[in-house]
């Protein structure tokens, strides 16, 4: 393909991407393009939304649609950003999701979620099976997620969820000075009722005002862990939705899911997968003045 005839580059902003900067935005969305070559594209102006440029602070309304230059370079540095594959068999997939992409289709990420890459991957690879995901993250949660190989493999792993047999650890920063392990169990809603949710938290490290969390999820309520930290008064940091304080260089919430263990029913071997915390929440943790153990 010729510049001639190339298809222009392009991006849209995404729900969830608004309050971005710029420069968070591209890093999210190229991950594999050193943050000095953005910032150079963005000083030279060469990177604009319609007639005007734009620049690294800058925040855009959902559906903006920037233009990016035409570049080799710029167009290898997409192509090689696909999934991820944490661990893979014939019935299961397990994949980092990163933050800022939606889990299922849904407004604003119709065509672009985990769920489609992830269905495009076995598409080119001539395999016709669907997939689907047996849990799910928040969108602006990172971590690995778990997708079933058709409906067999995906009843056998949602029943290990339902039976509390996945492990499943986060690191969560959150407001205020925490200490010591304890684990949070009440009534949470959840499609119209109130169900029993629990989380073990057990504290990390603090700086007085911020305190870093292992948590143990062990029900999967939606915006559990969120939800029952705030109740307690310590709500995350980045999570606005709940109370939690925002500062300025936190570039989203803090939530990462580091760990997910279980036995695979299909085969019985045993299955563990760790990712470590995403290089914007350890950089942020870092300035923070809490060290991860």
């Amino acid at each position: 393909m010729n510049e001639a005839t190339a298809i222009p580059l392009a991006l849209t902003v995404q729900k969830g991407e608004e309050h971005l900067p710029f420069l968070v935005l591209l890093q999210r969305r190229i991950p594999l393009a050193p943050v000095s070559y953005l910032r150079q594209l963005l000083r030279q102006g060469k990177i604009r939304r319609a007639e005007h440029t734009i620049n690294a602070e800058e925040r855009l309304p959902v559906g903006a649609r920037v233009l990016l230059p035409e570049s080799k370079r710029l167009r290898e540095l997409l192509a090689m950003t696909t999934l991820q594959i944490l661990f893979e068999t014939r019935d299961l997939l397990i994949v980092a999701k990163p933050p800022g992409l939606a889990v299922h289709a849904s407004e604003g990420h119709e065509a672009d979620n985990l769920t489609a890459r992830c269905q495009e991957l076995l598409k080119q690879r001539g395999e016709h099976f669907s997939i689907a995901p047996v849990h799910r993250l928040d969108l602006e949660t990172s971590g690995p997620l778990l997708f079933g190989k058709g409906k067999a493999a995906c009843s056998a792993l949602g029943k290990l969820f339902m039976e509390d047999e996945v492990e499943k650890y986060y690191l969560a920063l959150v407001a205020g000075e925490m200490s010591g392990e304890q684990s949070l169990q009440g009534l949470v809603p959840a499609k119209g009722k109130l169900k029993s949710a629990r989380t073990d938290v057990r504290t990390l490290g603090s700086n007085g005002t911020a305190t870093l969390l292992d948590i143990r999820l062990h029900s999967g309520r939606q915006h559990q862990i969120r939800r029952q930290l705030a109740e307690i008064g310590h709500p995350l940091l980045g999570d606005k939705r709940y109370g939690g304080p925002y500062p300025s260089d936190l570039p989203r919430l803090f939530l990462h899911c580091h760990r997910l263990a279980f036995l695979d029913p299909c085969s019985g071997t045993p299955i563990d997968c760790e990712v470590p915390l995403p290089a914007d929440l350890a950089g942020f943790l870092e300035r923070s003045g809490i060290d991860l153990p």
